[in-house]
């Protein structure tokens, strides 16, 4: 081969080599196409854990994409009450929310199931029955009746069972007492003599000051030491039995979602299971240090009785049964959670129950 020859062949070959990236160009950005979209929140930036929840999603989300999908955190008020964050995904108002389910009880009773009920799952199993039980599908299909696409998007762990103004014994001791409680939990604490009441966050202090109110019920310890409320109701009890591993969704409208391109969507997913993950990590590293300073404060811990929880756990199960008769949505939803929970219960007696007591033995000796 001359030279002129090798060089007008090699010319060729570069031509076309150019050509094809240039026509990449176009593609790869329709592949990365600008996405903005607006998320509210149920919570205020003051619980900076849980309402952080978003703000991980959207930096994921951002980083992933160069700053091509930006989602838009506004907390609860900003553009909705906290409490109506789920009808705005759902009408489109926004493209997304952060909440958890059972705000929306009152709804359907289903809504509560994909969140926590009283005596189901703790974080992990709620996690393991979401993501390899099926959860995430069986939830869809009743949020996607209204017209919303979920995952599961944080998670506090068991919670405490609230600050009560006097000590609470027995199930006669709750007979009367007016409880700040609400959703599934609400209705069976009525069972049990419990009057419910639905207040505000901002609200709560002021009512326990003024005995409006005898208790109330928040998050945990991290949460709950901003509040204060050991100073008005210093009987701290556990365990939060109607919340022992409440999942936090992330809830997107069903046709924006679906509108995304497919990388993007599993985008969404992946960074929805970080920011999942990242919350009860925080929580658990939070929650240790904040207990002991509630302590030191005032705040007097104390557990429930198996009387009350006995009772409570009984009264669940009427509530489930009642429930279950009238409703189909709920009752597939709470059918596959407890048949998951004999075997996840029967395997922590096993594993984690065993070596964590054996250790919380040793805390209490001072050998840790």
């Amino acid at each position: 081969m001359d030279r002129r020859d090798f060089l007008r062949k090699a010319g060729v070959a570069g031509a076309g080599a150019a050509a094809g990236s240039t026509l990449a160009a176009p593609a790869i950005a329709q592949e990365q196409p600008e996405v903005t979209w607006r998320l509210t929140s149920s919570f205020p930036k003051a619980l900076d854990t849980i309402y952080g929840g978003a703000e991980v999603l959207s930096r994921m989300v951002s980083e992933a994409t160069d700053g091509k999908f930006n989602i838009q955190v506004y907390s609860a008020g900003e553009i909705v009450p906290g409490l109506q964050a789920a009808d705005a995904a759902s009408s489109g108002t926004v493209q997304a929310c952060h909440t958890v389910s059972y705000y929306y009880v009152g709804k359907n009773p289903a809504w509560a199931v994909g969140a926590a009920v009283p005596f189901a799952l703790n974080a992990r199993g709620m996690n393991a029955w979401h993501y390899h039980g099926g959860g995430i599908d069986l939830f869809n299909q009743f949020l996607g009746k209204q017209g919303l696409f979920g995952l599961p998007g944080g998670n506090t762990g068991v919670q405490m069972g609230g600050w009560f103004r006097k000590e609470i014994n027995t199930v006669n001791d709750l007979q009367g007492l007016k409880m700040r409680i609400g959703g599934f939990a609400g209705q069976v604490m009525q069972k049990l003599g419990v009057v419910p009441q639905q207040i505000a966050g901002g609200d709560i202090y002021p009512a326990l000051e003024k005995g409006t109110i005898d208790a109330t019920e928040w998050v945990g310890p991290y949460d709950d030491e901003k509040l204060g409320f050991q100073e008005v109701a210093p009987y701290y009890y556990y365990p939060g039995f109607w919340e022992g591993g409440p999942t936090v969704h992330f809830m997107f409208n069903k046709s924006e979602y679906e509108n995304l391109p497919p990388h993007y969507q599993s985008l969404l997913r992946t960074a929805c299971q970080a920011a999942d993950a990242n919350m009860l990590q925080q929580y658990d590293w939070l929650n240790p240090k904040a207990v002991q300073s509630l302590v030191s404060k005032g705040a007097q811990l104390r557990p429930f009785s198996q009387e009350i929880l006995t009772a409570s756990f009984d009264a669940a199960n009427e509530v489930y049964s009642e429930v279950s008769a009238e409703n189909e949505d709920f009752k597939m939803l709470w059918e596959s959670v407890k048949d998951f929970r004999k075997q996840w219960y029967l395997w922590q007696q096993v594993s984690e129950n065993t070596f964590d007591t054996f250790m919380m033995i040793q805390q209490r000796n001072n050998a840790l």
